[in-house]
């Protein structure tokens, strides 16, 4: 994988044609993206959908969408909204079991498609996505958003420019303890709860930006009664030698910073990983410093000018997340569940073995 390229230019600055924007799902995460969104110059605010009348009427309001569309009779509100020609590329922000099936029937309908983690709840279903995105000729990213932030990119940079020598290993975590709800959706198998969905994409992006893909991965974990993970670790080792610790919890409270160790010396973020303010740089015959950065907006606005700046393009994927990574990182993940005997009410065949067993 290689990082995006920092931009000295601010991502809210337009790039070509104005973009219209559809999303499905007024959720927390939804509302946070949204905000970005309205930063970007070419991003028109054209239509969301929820079930609910009243949230699309007040996510719309609040946001100043041009339509808002709910459920009516037995059709859900992002049909109506994926049947609605003025959009041109859809945002996913519902929950994760209901990922594939929305980004699925938005590809279909000949939708552009950005997809919040995890873009599905297994490689099948992810790769069942790629393909229709690959054969319609459509635009497909996974909402990775710490691939695109400044202090990630140069954090890579820095790594790749040999300052620190060869990097050869590398830890990371990710956790903190939510609030017990049987009823939630981090404690619900059937919605993919638990840590190894929700947070351990954070470390294996760092893992994958410094090492590349893993020739084998030892995945432990522990269970809660209902069946989620409550606490993993994922062991990874690199045809290089390199090695990779990666941890992420729901039970505990963890640092959840990156440290990475090479031959000339390390590097380490700030917390929390996945949107770090500063990187700490230590050459072993050099002089310790900090690296600073600051974002627009939540940070959500660069991955959002990567999807603009390549449908303005006429790209079909981001050079920078493509949808076979994201079909790569659902194989290990789906390897990690083997291996920590870890299902989901939606599995319907044995998870796909992994390029690293």
């Amino acid at each position: 994988m290689l990082p995006a390229p920092v931009s000295t230019v601010a991502p809210s600055v337009a790039t070509g044609r104005p973009i219209r924007w559809g999303v499905v799902a007024t959720g927390s995460i939804a509302q946070r993206v949204v905000e970005d969104l309205a930063l970007l110059e070419d991003a028109v605010l054209q239509a969301v959908s929820s079930r609910s009348e009243a949230s699309a009427q007040a996510f719309a309001a609040k946001f100043g969408f041009a339509t808002a569309y709910s459920d009516t009779g037995t059709t859900p509100g992002y049909e109506r909204l994926l049947a609605d020609p003025a959009v041109d590329v859809v945002y996913v922000a519902t929950p994760h079991a209901q990922h594939h099936a929305v980004a699925l029937a938005a590809l279909t309908a000949g939708k552009h498609v950005l997809c919040e983690k995890p873009i599905a709840m297994d490689a099948s279903q992810a790769r069942e996505l790629a393909e229709l995105a690959r054969d319609k000729g459509l635009f497909l990213m996974e909402a990775v958003w710490t691939r695109f932030l400044p202090s990630f990119c140069r954090a890579v940079q820095i790594l790749r420019s040999g300052e620190i020598g060869e990097p050869r290993w590398l830890q990371a975590d990710l956790g903190f303890v939510p609030a017990y709800d049987p009823a939630a959706r981090i404690w619900d198998p059937a919605a993919g709860g638990g840590a190894l969905l929700d947070l351990a994409v954070y470390p294996l992006t760092w893992a994958d930006g410094v090492f590349g893909e893993p020739g084998s991965m030892v995945a432990s974990g522990v269970l809660t009664p209902e069946g989620v993970d409550l606490q993993n670790s994922l062991a990874l080792s690199y045809p290089s030698g390199a090695y990779a610790q990666l941890i992420t919890s729901i039970g505990a409270e963890c640092p959840s910073v990156v440290t990475v160790g090479g031959s000339e010396g390390w590097l380490r973020s700030s917390a929390p990983l996945f949107n770090p303010a500063e990187l700490i740089i230590q050459p072993r015959n050099g002089t310790l410093r900090t690296e600073k950065f600051e974002v627009l907006g939540h940070g959500f606005s660069y991955e959002l000018r990567e999807v603009t700046r390549c449908l303005q393009a006429r790209l079909t994927e981001s050079p920078f997340m493509t949808p076979g990574e994201s079909v790569g990182m659902m194989e290990l993940l789906d390897e990690a569940r083997r291996q920590m005997g870890l299902r989901y009410s939606s599995d319907h065949q044995t998870p796909t073995a992994s390029k690293a067993n």
